[in-house]
Formats: structure tokens, C-alpha cells, sequence
């Protein structure tokens, strides 16, 4: 006994369709990640000749801007999984034995957690670079205190909002519970 689609299955069908909207969008991520392979090749090309003549804070600074690229790229990764994951398709790679064993497993509470934990060591990471740039040069090469001051307002916005959200999680799971 098959029944005509109605104009409401119908709706309801090119809406679930419509999620492959997102697919492009994930595909300009990827994108994106190629690009920030190339600014990393090259801040390392940059300063690997200069290994053995630079000062440590130097290169501090330089592994600092690797690793702020790396975390930058990480967070690109898990938007991208978690993201078409949860919103377009599952990925087909079960077969695949180096398969990163949070694949599959991250909802969207658990892709906020992660996409405001990144944020946070981030702009952690942006504010030691200025930190350690105090007192250097001349008074147009060190930023100025407004801007520290913004700097350290806005990373303990972001430190905040990830408590808030981590306490939201918390609750909401309590309240599941019952």
C-alpha cells in the first residue's frame, strides 16, 4: 500500500537534501587548510636557516607561530569532520585503520567544547607573543598597554565563555537525567 508523496513529504525531503548545501562549504575549509599548510612551510623555511644565530625568545616566538598554525589547523579539522558528520553525511571510513578514534563520536556539544577550547589556547598563544614582545625595540615595535589590556580582556571573555558553556553542558546533562 505505497501513498502518494504529499506536498508536506515533499518539504520535508528537499530540506534533508538541502544539507548537501554544506558539502562546498566544507570543500573551501579543506581549501583554507591547504593554505595554511603553505604559511607554515613557510614560518618554518624562514626561520630555519636562522636556528643557530637567533636569540631564544626569537625562537620561542617562531615555535610559538608554528604551533598557533598547527592549533589553527587541528580546529579546521574537527570543524570539518565533526561538522559534515553531524550535518551532511556520515564518512565512510571504517575500513581505515589510522581512523582517529574521536571521529564519529563528536556531537555538537562536544564540537563547541573543542572549537572554544581551541579559541582559548589560541588567543593564549597570541597573548605570551605579546607579552614577551614588552620591552623590546623601540616604542613603535612593542604594542602599546590599551592593547594589552584589550588583548587580556578579550582572552578572559573567551576563557569565561568556555566555562559558561562547559557549566551549560554540565547542566543540561543533569537535567537529562531526571
Amino acid at each position: 500500500m505505497s501513498r502518494k508523496p504529499t506536498v508536506e513529504t515533499r518539504f520535508e525531503q528537499g530540506l534533508f537534501a538541502a544539507r548537501w548545501l554544506m558539502a562546498p562549504m566544507y570543500l573551501g575549509l579543506m581549501l583554507a587548510l591547504a593554505m595554511l599548510v603553505v604559511v607554515f612551510a613557510k614560518e618554518l623555511f624562514h626561520y630555519l636557516p636562522r636556528t643557530f644565530s637567533i636569540e631564544a625568545d626569537q625562537g620561542i616566538l617562531a615555535i610559538l607561530s608554528l604551533i598557533d598554525l598547527t592549533l589553527g589547523a587541528n580546529l579546521m579539522l574537527i570543524v570539518v569532520f565533526s561538522g559534515y558528520e553531524n550535518f551532511v553525511s556520515k564518512l565512510d571510513t571504517q575500513e581505515t585503520v589510522d581512523r582517529p578514534e574521536w571521529m564519529g563520536k563528536v556531537d555538537f556539544s562536544g564540537l563547541k567544547m573543542k572549537l572554544i577550547a581551541s579559541i582559548v589556547a589560541i588567543s593564549g598563544i597570541h597573548l605570551l607573543r605579546v607579552f614577551m614582545e614588552l620591552g623590546k625595540g623601540g616604542p613603535g615595535h612593542a604594542p602599546d598597554l590599551v592593547t594589552v589590556k584589550w588583548m587580556i580582556a578579550l582572552h578572559l571573555t573567551f576563557v569565561l565563555s568556555g566555562v559558561l558553556l562547559a557549566l551549560m553542558d554540565w547542566l543540561a546533562g543533569k537535567a537529562d537525567k531526571h
